[in-house]
């Protein structure tokens, strides 16, 4: 079960916020498989509209992805401003080609003020929400990335688009059924 349920004061959503489904990932920037299913995402939210909220939550798996937890926090400096999920699509559209420089320049294409993230102070401000992140993970049963939680429980089927669309369409229809 997920731990915390999701909180628009202080998770990154995107959609409806009124939607009937709420689809929360816990990943990884550097995380291959995350990049994988990113345009499965955004298919999938495309396809549900507003019947779909999506929560992007940190998981950094730092001991497999040297660069994840920077771009977490690149991220949470880019939420500052509202960039969050325009950094987030930058990061996962180029992950292939992902560097200290990369980051740099994506935070100057969106007009970021790098202090936001390389300044010791606000960086632990940052680090603190990615850390939060990561412990909510692990409280709610997380071990790798990515992992997906519909409406509250998690989701073990294969992270693609059909096998998450029929657990978003199968939780639509529990949520009629009553």
């Amino acid at each position: 079960m997920l731990q915390p349920e999701l909180d628009s004061s202080r998770d990154h959503i995107s959609g409806n916020g009124f939607a009937t489904i709420t689809l929360i990932e816990y990943g990884d920037f550097q995380c291959p498989h995350c990049a994988e299913v990113y345009p499965e995402i955004k298919m999938l939210q495309e396809v549900m509209g507003d019947q779909l909220k999506f929560a992007f939550r940190h998981y950094p798996l730092q001991n497999l992805h040297p660069l994840a937890l920077e771009a977490a926090v690149v991220t949470e400096a880019a939420a500052q401003l509202d960039r969050f999920w325009y950094m987030h699509d930058l990061i996962f559209e180029n992950q292939l080609y992902l560097s200290r420089a990369s980051l740099l320049r994506f935070a100057e294409e969106l007009d970021i003020d790098t202090s936001l993230f390389t300044d010791p102070v606000e960086y632990k401000k940052r680090l603190m929400k990615v850390v939060s992140d990561f412990e909510s993970g692990v409280r709610s049963g997380v071990s790798g990335t990515p992992t997906f939680f519909v409406n509250g429980l998690k989701y073990n089927g294969m992270p693609d688009f059909n096998g998450l669309l029929a657990a978003c369409n199968i939780s639509m229809l529990s949520l009629e059924a009553g």
